[in-house]
């Protein structure tokens, strides 16, 4: 029997055709509510940037809200128009009250959109309990920690009822897990991703005539634990006279840093780096000794959920230090890509660099083998399957 070649081909193409409009349809389109997003920094940003990005690679539609924190907002709109997906701004006001509520109107108004709202910070989780309440959507929460741990009654309450509200919740650790224990619900607990940039796999050694560089990345502020390491700061440069502590990130409460090493006589062994780029930021973690970060509670409820930036320097073979009771247990393989200690506890603190420096190549090569579990390619699967399940 002989074929017409054109009508084979006619064929073919009305296939494609059909294929592209089945999937088409069955792209899925997911709205992404969240408190932060770049180019300012801030994890929850950092981290909802990732997930945006790895959402739209995998063939999900992705619309994100989010606030202009700069005043004139060209930083963000530079940023935004090199993204694969859409970001909507809300533009913050003199009455804040007032962009609370353009956010909740803006966010109404897409979610009817999509199929999915995905919600990260703590007002994100209570936009989402208010479209609960209108829209049927699959909602999804990301628990980074401090959405949960309020000063207001009132206000945990209501993210208590939010919470039980949403189809699927996510916490970035296994203490902000616990976090909502009381509420019986059911808590997938997906890590915090990053990328593993260039620099990686590179196990490195102490030289005989090495200085001890302790490096913080992060937000200055009580919840980063700074001035933990400052007052520890006496115990080491008594072992470690050369000492020098590095601190990256916005230097919001430096002046209060700065009194209390002078108090302690150890301003000489400070620098402050503010905000830096990424570049500058990668090599002031290729010179340090050891990352440092002995977070804590703050009183207004600020906790560290997961420590993500512990495992930027493990991938550059950076050995940290970080405090127990928060989400930093599960950033660092104690004993191997760092230690845990008490952020209080100065000896244990100098006991822990001893450990780190007398073994130093080992902690190194078992930080970048550690990072392996937490690359971006593995934790969106992890997500791919919340979301589509």
């Amino acid at each position: 029997m002989t074929v017409d070649p054109s009508t084979s081909l006619g064929n073919n193409i009305n296939e494609i055709k059909n294929s592209s409009i089945n999937n088409l349809k069955s792209k899925q389109k997911l709205l992404l509510v969240t408190s932060e997003f770049p180019p300012q920094p801030g994890g929850i940003g950092n981290h909802a940037w990732h997930l945006a990005r790895s959402f739209q690679a995998n063939q999900i539609d992705v619309q994100v809200i989010s606030d202009q924190r700069s005043g004139e907002g060209k930083e963000e709109r530079d940023f935004d128009s090199t993204q694969d997906f859409e970001v909507i701004r809300i533009p913050r006001k003199k009455l804040i009250f007032l962009s609370y509520v353009d956010r909740i109107l803006k966010s109404f108004q897409l979610a009817k959109k999509n199929d999915i709202v995905l919600l990260s910070g703590k007002f994100s989780i209570w936009i989402g309990g208010l479209l609960s309440l209108f829209l049927n959507k699959k909602y999804v929460a990301v628990l980074h920690g401090s959405e949960v741990l309020l000063p207001s009654k009132v206000q945990r309450n209501f993210t208590d009822f939010c919470l039980q509200r949403f189809d699927r919740l996510i916490a970035v650790s296994n203490y902000t897990k616990s976090l909502i224990d009381h509420l019986n619900l059911e808590v997938e607990v997906i890590p915090n991703g990053f990328e593993i940039s260039e620099f990686a796999n590179q196990v490195r050694t102490l030289s005989s005539d090495f200085k001890l560089n302790l490096v913080t990345v992060g937000n200055v502020t009580p919840r980063k634990g700074q001035h933990n390491i400052i007052e520890a700061l006496p115990e080491i440069k008594k072992k470690y006279p050369q000492v020098k502590y590095h601190i990256v990130g916005i230097p919001t409460t430096k002046d209060r840093l700065v009194s209390l090493a002078e108090k302690l006589n150890v301003e000489e062994h400070l620098i402050f780096h503010g905000r830096v780029s990424e570049e500058e930021k990668l090599d002031l973690l290729k010179q340090a000794t050891i990352f440092m970060m002995l977070s804590e509670h703050t009183s207004a409820g600020d906790v560290e959920g997961f420590g993500i930036a512990i495992l930027e320097g493990n991938a550059l073979g950076l050995p940290g230090i970080g405090a127990r009771g928060c989400g930093i247990e599960d950033a660092i393989a104690h004993q191997k890509s760092g230690i845990l200690v008490n952020h209080k506890d100065k000896e244990e603190i100098v006991d822990a660099i001893d450990t780190i420096l007398g073994n130093y190549s080992q902690f190194s090569k078992n930080a970048i083998e550690w990072t392996q579990h937490f690359t971006w390619d593995k934790i969106i699967q992890q997500y791919l399957e919340v979301v589509r399940g």
